[in-house]
């Protein structure tokens, strides 16, 4: 059985945060809360990886489209491209292709107990505008559903993270081979999870 502390999550510093100079401030904000760096690099990711990444759950398209007419409906106004949620995420994938491929990404492997909703909890709401302050993008990012898609862009938020265990289970294969997932023990693990003889090879 695999220890808590062994569960992995992806996150990817879009372009907007490789541009702005954040990275050190967000990789440093996952380190500070214990969790290990196991997997990093820069890239610039094709069109058709991005499409691919964003589809690899089936339902993605409906549970986005969803999610997008429902932010709306929130605030009492209509989505501007309907009601069908699979057209409004057709609309959305096109704009995520033409923002992810704009430039350098920073995809990493982040190891830790919790994982996956620790770093959901310091990156914040995918909307920036709802993202509460202390979060990543609640700190950072003055972006909105309604400025982007006034814009005709897809909203700038930072970072990507995975959304589950099984979708970071996922990502992680999507976006690296596994000789560039390392594993390794880090000293602070002793303090964190009690366990110095362990780390320490006793």
């Amino acid at each position: 059985m695999t220890h808590p502390r062994q569960e992995r999550t992806l996150i990817i510093i879009k372009p907007d945060g490789v541009q702005r100079s954040l990275v050190g401030e967000m990789i440093g904000r996952f380190e500070r809360i214990g969790l290990k760096i196991v997997g990093m690099k820069m890239m610039l990711a094709a069109p058709d990886h991005v499409e691919a990444h964003y589809t690899l759950d089936p339902q993605w398209r409906v549970k986005t489209g969803e999610k997008s007419i429902k932010s709306y409906k929130d605030r009492g106004e209509n989505h501007p491209h309907g009601d069908d949620p699979v057209v409004v995420t057709g609309i959305i994938l096109d704009k995520l292709r033409d923002y992810m491929a704009s430039g350098p990404v920073i995809p990493m492997v982040l190891e830790g107990a919790h994982a996956v909703s620790i770093v959901r909890k310091l990156v914040g709401s995918t909307e920036p505008l709802s993202s509460d302050v202390g979060t990543i993008r609640g700190d950072f990012v003055l972006d909105s559903y309604t400025m982007s898609n006034d814009d005709e862009r897809a909203v700038r938020n930072l970072i990507h993270a995975s959304g589950s265990v099984a979708e970071a289970e996922q990502e992680i294969r999507h976006w690296f081979t596994e000789e560039e997932v390392a594993g390794y023990r880090h000293i602070q693990e002793g303090i964190i999870y009690d366990d110095l003889d362990h780390i320490l090879g006793k």
